[in-house]
C-alpha cells in the first residue's frame, strides 16, 4: 500500500479574472494511491479564498496514517480519519476521497455512476465559463465558445453592464452569471439582478459575502415579492452555513468537490438539499479530468453542470469523461475511468 503525490501547474488557455483575482497558472496536487496491484488516481485543487495553498495540502497530506486507508470501502472511517485533523483542507480532503472512489470502482470493476445508481444519459449539459474581461476580450471568448449551448458569465466587477452587453451583442443563448461575492450591498445585489434578469440571465450565483447571509435573505424575500424568476444560488456560503440556513436565502447550492471534501460529503449535501426542495448545481475549480471526471460520476443526480475547469486549461495530464460541447460523456471504465 502506497500514498504518493505531486504538484502539477495547470495553465490556462486565457487569463482567468473573477472579482477577486486573475489567473494563468492554477497549481494543483496529483494524488495516487496503489494496493493489491490497483493504481488510483486523486487531485485537490486549493483555493486561497478558503486558506489552502499547495503548502497546506501538501502539509495536510503528510499528516495521514496509510493504515487508516487500508481499507478503502470504509469511507466513513476514511473521512473520520480525515476529519480528526480538524475543519478546513477541504481539496486536500477530496484528493484522497476521490482515490479512494477510484480504488473502489476499480476493484470492483464497475464504473462510478453505477456504484451511486445513475444513469448516464441523464448527466446535465455543462455550462463554459467566460472571465472577467473588457468588452472586445468578451466577445472574443464568446465567438471561441460558440459550440457551448450555455454560458457562464463571471461578473461583480464596476463594468458588469458591459460585459454583459458584450456578450448579448453576439449571442442569445442562455446566460448563468456568478458574482463570486462581488456586489457588497443587498441594495446594488438587488439593482444588479434586476438589470439582469432584462438581459435574459437565469441564474445569479453568490451576489454578495458568503457572511452577508440576513441580507441573501433579505434580497431573496424582495425578489420573490416582484415576482421574479430569477434564481439565487449559494456557493462560497455553503463552506459556512448550513443547509437549513441556506434554504432560508437562497434557491439552490453550487456544490464543488474540492470546496466541499469529496464525493461522500457531495452526495449527502445533495440529499440533503433535495430535502429542502433546493436546486443543485455542480461546479468545479480549475481542475484536471481527475476531478471534472469524478464529479461528472454523481451529475445525474443534479438539476445542471458547471464542469468545465478541464477544458479551460491547456495541459491536461489526464483524459477522462469527455465535454463535446457541454455536453458530458461517461465511459464505462470502472472506477473513475480516467487515464494518463
Amino acid at each position: 500500500m502506497k500514498l504518493s503525490y505531486q504538484r502539477y501547474d495547470l495553465k490556462l488557455k486565457h487569463t482567468f479574472t473573477i472579482s477577486r483575482s486573475s489567473r494563468d497558472v492554477v497549481p494543483v496536487v496529483i494524488l495516487k494511491f496503489e494496493k493489491d496491484g490497483i493504481t488510483a488516481f486523486g487531485e485537490a485543487s486549493p483555493n486561497v479564498r478558503y486558506n489552502e495553498t499547495i503548502a497546506t495540502v501538501e502539509t495536510f497530506l503528510s499528516k495521514i496514517d496509510i493504515e487508516k486507508l487500508s481499507d478503502p470501502f470504509q469511507l466513513e472511517k476514511v473521512n473520520d480519519h480525515l476529519d480528526s485533523f480538524g475543519t478546513g483542507n477541504a481539496s486536500a480532503k477530496c484528493a484522497v476521497d476521490i482515490a479512494m472512489h477510484d480504488w473502489i470502482g476499480k476493484k470492483l470493476g464497475v464504473p462510478l455512476y453505477k456504484f451511486f445508481g445513475g444513469e448516464k444519459e441523464k448527466v446535465p449539459v455543462s455550462s463554459y465559463t467566460i472571465g472577467i474581461d473588457v468588452p472586445d476580450v468578451i466577445i472574443q471568448k464568446v465567438k471561441e465558445a460558440s459550440r457551448y449551448a450555455i454560458l457562464k458569465i463571471k461578473v461583480g466587477s464596476p463594468n458588469d453592464e458591459e460585459i454583459i452587453k458584450a456578450v448579448r451583442s453576439v449571442t442569445n443563448k442562455p446566460l448563468r452569471v456568478d458574482a463570486n461575492e462581488g456586489w457588497k450591498s443587498k441594495e446594488e445585489a438587488l439593482e444588479k439582478i434586476s438589470w439582469l434578469e432584462a438581459q435574459n440571465v437565469e441564474i445569479v450565483e453568490q451576489p454578495m459575502p458568503a457572511s452577508q447571509l440576513d441580507d441573501a435573505r433579505w434580497l431573496h424575500e424582495r425578489l420573490s415579492l416582484r415576482g421574479s424568476k430569477m434564481l439565487i444560488i449559494a456557493d462560497e456560503a455553503l463552506a459556512y452555513h448550513d443547509i437549513a440556513m441556506l434554504s432560508t436565502a437562497y434557491n439552490g447550492i453550487n456544490i464543488k468537490l474540492q470546496k466541499n471534501g469529496g464525493l461522500l460529503k457531495a452526495r449527502k449535501l445533495i440529499y440533503t438539499a433535495r430535502a429542502h426542495k433546493m436546486k443543485i448545481m455542480l461546479g468545479c475549480m480549475i481542475e484536471t479530468s481527475i476531478s471534472i471526471t469524478a464529479a461528472a460520476q454523481i451529475s445525474p443526480l443534479v438539476d445542471w453542470n458547471d464542469l468545465d475547469g478541464n477544458v479551460l486549461i491547456l495541459n491536461d495530464p489526464f483524459h477522462g469523461a469527455i465535454n463535446e460541447s457541454g455536453k458530458i460523456s461517461l465511459s464505462d471504465a470502472p472506477g473513475l475511468g480516467v487515464e494518463k
